[in-house]
């Protein structure tokens, strides 16, 4: 027990709750994550919409590289031209053909311009590939090739 005479020495009590300084640090704090979320769901905004117009072109690509190779006369294909799509944009196509090594294989070197709507300039697209076509060979070029080919092959067979 205590003494008569000693006072008691209380501790002063504490306010149940948060400090200025506790509240203003956990604004900040909420603050910047907002800031961070709300710059990657822009972000994601962005490449969804950068995705499906890609996605579009590629369709739209398809249908104009289609169409060249589905071009018998070489002439044609070496012209270029002007494609229709659907929404009535014109494509604006060139190729370049080179005879491959190879008999009646060709090397096209395909360009394509795209106009977008919402862009000044086109979409532009190279490509490279590989025809076979017979019906675009010189029939003395590809009797060449052709005895090239089968030089080649006696060459590695032989023991």
């Amino acid at each position: 027990m205590k003494a008569a005479g000693e006072k008691r020495r209380r501790r002063p009590a504490r306010a149940a709750g948060f400090t200025l300084i506790e509240v203003l640090v956990a604004l900040a704090i909420f603050a910047l994550a907002a800031v961070v979320l709300g710059a990657a769901y822009v972000n994601i905004l962005t490449s969804y919409d950068a995705v499906s117009r890609r996605s579009e072109h590629e369709q739209e690509l398809r249908w104009v590289r289609a169409a060249v190779m589905a071009e018998p006369d070489r002439e044609v294909v070496e012209k270029g031209g002007t494609l229709a799509l659907p929404d009535q944009r014109a494509v604006q196509w060139t190729a370049v053909v080179e005879p491959a090594p190879v008999a009646d294989l060709f090397r096209v070197r395909f360009r394509c311009e795209i106009p977008v709507p919402a862009r000044a300039e086109p979409w532009v697209r190279e490509e490279v590939f590989f025809l076979l076509r017979p019906t675009w060979s010189d029939p003395a070029e590809r009797e060449r090739l052709r005895q090239q080919s089968r030089q080649r092959l006696e060459k590695r067979n032989r023991p």
